[in-house]
């Protein structure tokens, strides 16, 4: 099995227009993005109730950023006093490097790995692979994937874009002796009987995390397959990652947000697993690792934090709402992104991790309808959020009130001369009458400069119907109902 393909930053227009034109991937998007709209909104039926209970999960998660240095210290105490090993990874190469160290200690070709998109975002199977170890997927989405040489298009069902023909001609052609068969309950078979050896076999098992709790040293993970448990179970050794934003201060705390993702996210009350992994094995414990590590990782999310008007981005719960409510990601899919988060959160969330030039497309990937926000579990204001970052790409240090230890990778470097010129002549007419009226004196005299095409529509369109009633008669009329 190869490694992951090592995610690109790519043109988001130019991928756009090609999904654009691919009607099987639109199906596929358009009927699973509404199958999970409905499934969402049945479980938020009473939209009062819907309120209350993201205000407590956007409290949380405020009261958590407002303190996090403090958190991450005391959470680091905790596991530390519970056994765990804490390391600090402040790039993508930081963390790579912590899991090649631990995977030649244990002499560890083999790695079995959960769920994990913290993991995606370091390209951890890229770069084991390079090194002769070998990481596999668990989810059977990334397993899919991997064995496809794709990526994920969703944060939550990363093979959405694959059709049942499609995983079965992959596992036709990448497993031995797996039949041709479009049955999805006979491929999910052969998928577990694919993956069931390699739980026992890998030296090192790796996770991904939801939420961590400080108060108790606890790593929670949220999942349906119970692949995440294996992992992080039956190998000697568990390795978990995750981004530094991820701690919230109390046990209790839990209850609200994971209320809050599984309904957002699949529809569900309830997931079929939540673990709650407080160190390693015990004595006297038949199973879980005996040696158990935490990476916690920056890559980005310090400019986030440090800065206030972009902190709300780290209250991210990693649902998805988001996108499947998205008009532009329903459209063009994830993988139009180029970047590990796809959609409204991966347009404001990439920016710090990357580089804002590079990525200088996805805040104008939205037509800012607010469906985004308004989903939001959290109260996200993604909408604000875009805007935010697309006045920072336009704006140099230099032309703002941000600090220049403060910028973001990139900033200002999305400027165009010719928008700029274009918005100068625009503030300069519309700020001096006299100019303004001059240039619709010769708009008005130059009219016969204005191209055919435009001039055609103008004339072949339908005119306007004129209201039946004047505004002041039907007000008039409303006054004398009331009476």
């Amino acid at each position: 099995m190869s490694g992951a393909t090592a995610i690109k930053l790519a043109d988001f227009q130019a991928n756009a227009r090609a999904a654009l034109k691919d009607p099987k991937l639109r199906d596929s998007f358009t009927g699973a993005m509404d199958f999970l709209i409905d499934r969402r909104a049945q479980q938020f039926p009473d939209l009062e109730a819907f309120e209350r209970l993201r205000k407590v999960g956007e409290a949380v998660r405020q009261q958590a950023l407002s303190k996090l240095p403090e958190l991450l210290e005391q959470l680091e105490t905790k596991l530390t006093s519970l056994g765990v090993q804490v390391h600090w990874a402040e790039t993508a190469a930081d963390a790579n490097r912590i899991f090649l160290d631990l995977a030649r200690r244990h002499d560890a070709s083999l790695m079995v790995k959960g769920k994990s998109m913290v993991s995606e975002e370091i390209e951890l199977n890229h770069e084991m692979a390079a090194q002769g170890i070998e990481c596999v997927e668990t989810d059977m989405g990334e397993y899919i994937l991997q064995l496809d040489g794709d990526r994920p298009s969703h944060i939550i069902m990363p093979a959405i874009h694959k059709t049942k023909q499609d995983v079965a001609e992959i596992f036709h052609e990448h497993i031995k002796g797996a039949p041709l068969t479009d049955d999805v309950n006979e491929l999910i078979a052969i998928g577990r009987r694919a993956l069931r050896d390699k739980f026992s076999a890998a030296r090192i098992g790796v996770s991904g995390v939801n939420f961590m709790v400080a108060e108790t040293g606890s790593l929670v993970l949220v999942e349906n397959e119970g692949n995440g448990r294996l992992c992080t179970s039956v190998p000697d050794v568990h390795i978990a990652i995750t981004g530094i934003e991820k701690v919230i201060e109390k046990l209790e705390h839990v209850a609200p947000l994971f209320a809050l993702l599984t309904r957002s996210a699949t529809g569900q009350a309830i997931t079929t697993y939540l673990n709650v992994i407080t160190g390693p094995r015990r004595d006297g414990e038949k199973d879980g690792p005996r040696e158990m590590h935490l990476i916690l990782l920056d890559n980005g999310r310090t400019q986030a934090y440090r800065e206030e008007r972009f902190r709300a981005t780290l209250q991210c719960i990693r649902c998805g709402a988001c996108m499947n409510h998205c008009p532009v990601y329903t459209r063009v899919g994830g993988l139009s992104y180029g970047t590990t988060y796809p959609g409204p959160i991966g347009a404001i969330i990439s920016p710090h991790l990357q580089n804002l030039k590079e990525t200088r497309h996805l805040p104008t990937a939205s037509s800012l309808c607010g469906a985004c926000g308004e989903v939001c579990p959290v109260g996200i204001p993604i909408p604000d959020m875009l805007m935010r970052l697309r006045e920072a790409g336009r704006h140099s240090v230099a032309q703002s009130a941000t600090p220049p230890q403060q910028a973001l990778r990139g900033q200002g470097e999305v400027r165009q001369l010719a928008e700029a010129l274009a918005w100068k002549a625009w503030r300069l007419l519309y700020s001096h009458p006299a100019l303004y009226r001059l240039l619709v004196w010769f708009a008005a005299r130059l009219n016969w400069l204005t191209p055919p095409w435009q001039g055609g529509w103008t004339q072949a369109r339908a005119p306007l119907k004129p209201a039946s009633k004047s505004l002041r008669d039907l007000l008039a009329e409303r006054g004398r109902q009331r009476k």
